[in-house]
């Protein structure tokens, strides 16, 4: 059994430098952004610490984010794409070709579509109409579909050869070796020139959910805020650190206690 998650309090945050977050369930509460949780990443960016969202959510979310919000980038669709800023303009970097990924989208919707016809009630989220490289299905954002059903969408989904890992809100289906680890180490690779490599304390990924896992494994500085605890015992690879509150105000722990590592005022 893989080790328990640490309490916050005894991670070493002197050195970070960058914080890669998830977004439902990480910076949301209830679904919403709150204006606390906006301070937290203003305060971060105003202190040199950058921030990178790393989300499930579509293209069109990632734009909408990386136009809207102080942020470094945008990763989207669980690692197919990054939304970056470059000059004055805003770009889209793909980790696919585009025929690759016009081939495995019209396998990828004969698969969804024979998924959601033999679990009753799955339907696909309202943003799929703005996904360009996966498809999303959703089981409790607009749709309740209970753990029995998106695990069985998750076996349909598996048995015809297709990535699904489900987040707070929707099961993320694909085809491809990519995910949300791979994205972030291309991210670094091309836009700062660094690497993620064993124990790096300029980095921290702050997450909730199943889609996490990876990330969870590959930073030494890996926090779930407190309601990752609900699905524990079922993820691949825990956090490292946990935080006492759920959710966005989990996120403002985090930022809270880096600010107290580094000795700066925080933002709360």
């Amino acid at each position: 059994m893989a080790a328990r998650p640490l309490p916050l309090a005894q991670a070493n945050l002197k050195r970070v430098r960058a914080v890669f977050a998830d977004v439902d369930g990480t910076l949301t509460t209830d679904g919403r952004l709150t204006s606390t949780v906006l301070r937290a990443i203003e305060w971060l960016v105003a202190h040199r610490v950058q921030v990178v969202l790393v989300s499930g959510r579509s293209s069109s979310w990632g734009e909408c984010w990386s136009r809207q919000l102080p942020v470094a980038g945008v990763i989207v669709e669980n690692g197919a794409m990054a939304w970056v800023r470059e000059g004055d303009r805003m770009k889209k970097h793909f980790a696919q070709a585009a025929s690759v990924r016009a081939r495995n989208r019209v396998r990828l919707g004969r698969v969804v579509a024979l998924a959601m016809k033999k679990v009753k009630g799955s339907r696909l989220s309202t943003d799929s109409l703005g996904r360009e490289v996966d498809l999303a299905i959703d089981h409790s954002e607009d749709a309740h579909v209970g753990v029995k059903g998106v695990d069985a969408l998750e076996a349909i989904l598996h048995e015809h050869g297709v990535t699904a890992v489900r987040s707070s809100v929707h099961v993320n289906c694909w085809i491809g070796d990519f995910d949300k680890r791979s994205a972030v180490k291309d991210f670094l690779r091309q836009q700062w020139n660094e690497a993620l490599e064993g124990a790096d304390p300029r980095y921290v990924y702050v997450g909730d959910s199943f889609n996490d896992a990876p990330m969870f494994e590959a930073f030494s500085l890996s926090v779930g805020v407190a309601n990752v605890m609900d699905v524990l015992d079922r993820l691949d690879a825990p956090p490292k650190f946990v935080t006492r509150a759920r959710e966005g105000r989990g996120f403002c722990e985090l930022v809270d206690a880096i600010a107290r590592a580094q000795k700066r005022g925080g933002p709360s």
